[in-house]
């Protein structure tokens, strides 16, 4: 899989998942636009390590405004947007409670980011995408949209969206040879992992590995030759699907 002169936006890109996702798209030619609400700095380090060309831009995918200024700087850079990732989502930062613990407030900004965020972005790179006659968008999903995550009901109704939105987009935006197709990661070991569980990570984990067929934890690296499938032209006749990366725990 190779992304010669492919343009391939990122979003959630300063660390973890959207960290690696760069460092591989760089690897295999393409042109990496990193996004993040955050310092993007170390991730565009490891793309030019890589020798590839880079951009960071900060972006909050909640804004119309910040979403089209990403994809505009995409494009005055490098001419245009063949690949989107969808990948920023709010997961460490949240609090996680039982149902009727939750706060409004946390429902809703797992909403805005994890589900607006898919659309503001794709809303984006749309008329570039056209403009070239086509690409791929891959959005993140997680496990916990199949698989039902406890005292997280906020996270896995807004993953859960995930996959209705990919499925709809993929849908409309056919006609125009735009895929559009998912990826749900099973407990990834990463820092917003660390985050969310704290001094239990290690407990969770164990039990994370009990309930999968192939009992070996997941890293950042584990979930990338999926991504890049599904941006790739070997998957051109792919769209609307939801590749569970879990290790063996939900099939579908």
């Amino acid at each position: 899989m190779k992304f010669e002169n492919k343009v391939v936006i990122i979003t959630g890109a300063a660390r973890g998942l959207g960290q690696e996702y760069a460092r591989q798209f760089a690897r295999r030619g393409a042109r990496v636009v990193v996004c993040d609400i955050r310092d993007c700095s170390e991730t565009l380090a490891l793309i030019k390590e890589e020798g590839a060309a880079g951009l960071s831009v900060k972006t909050d995918v909640t804004s119309a405004s910040s979403t089209v200024k990403m994809a505009e700087a995409a494009i005055d850079e490098f001419g245009g947007v063949d690949v989107l990732i969808n990948n920023a989502a709010l997961y460490g930062s949240l609090k996680f409670a039982p149902l009727e613990q939750l706060d409004e407030a946390e429902w809703d900004a797992a909403m805005n980011v994890n589900v607006k965020g898919i659309w503001q972005c794709t809303k984006a790179v749309l008329p570039s995408m056209k403009e070239r006659g086509g690409g791929a968008i891959v959005n993140i999903s997680s496990l916990a949209a199949t698989y039902g995550m406890p005292n997280g009901l906020h996270y896995t109704t807004s993953k859960a969206a995930v996959i209705g939105a990919t499925r709809g987009m993929a849908r409309e935006l056919g006609r125009y040879n735009i895929r559009v197709n998912a990826v749900a990661p099973n407990v990834v070991d990463t820092e917003a992992t660390a985050e969310v569980f704290g001094d239990k990570r290690d407990k969770i984990i164990d039990v994370t590995l009990s309930q999968q067929a192939i009992r070996k934890p997941l890293a950042a690296e584990d979930i990338v030759g999926t991504v890049l499938f599904l941006s790739s032209d070997q998957s051109k006749v792919t769209t609307g699907q939801t590749i569970m990366v879990d290790g063996g725990t939900v099939f579908l």
